[in-house]
């Protein structure tokens, strides 16, 4: 089992502040993202009632709050991850987190074209 991670204050020395208030801009526009994720699948759910099957609308925004929560969980460990490299002058990792949102996103994309074409083509 691992150990719990050392106080972030505790790590190396501090950063210069410009980078670790960047860090912390750069953290609250992942969570704005995921905030909007989140009104989108409120909208979905609530506001467009008659866009396709019921079912097909429930998956997609149970998909878009599982993305929301995903963004959210990861903006938080990139800060984390993003600052103990600053304090300690190393390399900043590399993060999943853009590839997980662009997909998921894609794939929202796609399935909500879908259903807005199969609406406007009905008779």
């Amino acid at each position: 089992m691992r150990g719990r991670r050392p106080p972030l204050r505790s790590v190396g020395t501090d950063p210069d502040y410009r980078f670790t208030l960047a860090n912390e801009r750069t953290f609250l526009a992942w969570v704005r993202t995921a905030l909007a994720l989140v009104a989108g699948a409120v909208a979905l759910a609530g506001l467009v009632p008659d866009l396709g099957p019921a079912p097909v609308r429930n998956a997609l925004t149970a998909m878009l709050l599982v993305l929301a929560f995903a963004v959210t969980v990861g903006a938080y460990l990139r800060w984390d991850r993003t600052e103990r490299a600053l304090r300690e002058g190393r390399s900043l990792p590399v993060d999943p987190l853009p590839r997980l949102l662009v997909a998921g996103l894609l794939i929202v994309v796609v399935a909500v074209a879908v259903l807005v074409v199969l609406a406007t083509t009905r008779p």
